[in-house]
């Protein structure tokens, strides 16, 4: 079995074993700060289990880095980054957007991700991506693809704010007044493979917050559909894949709408 399909296996577990308890009082039970230094909460763990229960199954064992669990050695080649349940506040909230999302990397640089899937755990909706081999949802293929002559007023952008100091929210001030559509979701994970899928024109997080566990499966998935991703400096996003490691990026479909974004956010 290929890496690629032991992540769907372990996605496709987390689905099963979380849809009953999500939205529950048993769910939203709190187990303390988890390594990425959020709550832990009953369906968190459930779906870390659910993950390590088909690698044990697959006999796979690489090192493993989680939101809760931290890093866990293995003695494979390789890590796995995985959030079990990306928007667990959505999830015990009764919003119906969150996803399971896992990624395989030789090495521990987010630009080396060789495989990820993302599991939309409402709609069941799988995306997926291997390395040079293309994004997919539900087997169909995904294209970041936009007409660079797309006008201001008809683009769609994802906004990550929540917890925005006043020096970030100053510096995007521009930005959002000049947009019409600002969307934010609160799964990362899911809204960069929305992005992916063309339904959103720009994804825009600057608050040097984002976890690389929340950006590894959705990152390649991104990439692999035409995005592009910078850092606020411009360079190509990486990062490292430990469980602290902190970043902000700028997803975009074409360089035109990149140079337009950058000129609106002030340093």
């Amino acid at each position: 079995m290929s890496v690629l399909d032991i992540l769907k296996e372990c996605a496709i577990n987390v689905y099963d074993n979380t849809k009953d308890v999500i939205g529950t009082l048993e769910g939203k039970k709190k187990f303390g700060v988890g390594a990425g230094g959020d709550v832990s909460t009953r369906i968190d763990l459930i779906a870390e289990r659910s993950v390590f229960d088909i690698l044990k199954k697959n006999a796979f064992d690489p090192n493993v880095v989680g939101e809760e669990c931290g890093l866990v050695e293995g003695k494979d080649a390789g890590i796995i980054v995985m959030d079990g349940v990306d928007g667990t506040t959505n999830a015990n909230c009764g919003l119906p957007f969150y996803c399971c999302s896992l990624a395989y990397s030789p090495d521990m640089n987010l630009t080396s991700v060789t495989d990820s899937v993302v599991f939309n755990l409402v709609s069941g909706d799988i995306f997926y991506a291997s390395k040079s081999k293309g994004s997919f949802m539900n087997g169909k293929r995904l294209s970041t693809i936009k007409d660079p002559s797309l006008a201001i007023d008809e683009m769609v952008i994802g906004l990550n704010i929540s917890g925005l100091s006043r020096e970030h929210f100053n510096s995007i001030s521009n930005l959002v007044s000049s947009i019409n559509h600002v969307r934010h979701l609160g799964a990362n994970a899911l809204e960069l493979c929305y992005f992916a899928r063309g339904s959103i024109d720009a994804y825009i997080d600057v608050r040097d917050k984002i976890r690389s566990i929340d950006m590894a499966a959705c990152y390649l998935i991104a990439k692999e559909a035409g995005g592009l991703i910078f850092d606020t400096t411009g360079r190509e996003l990486n990062c490292g894949l430990s469980v602290d490691s902190r970043m902000s990026f700028i997803a975009v479909a074409n360089i035109e709408m990149y140079n337009w974004i950058k000129n609106l956010i002030s340093e």
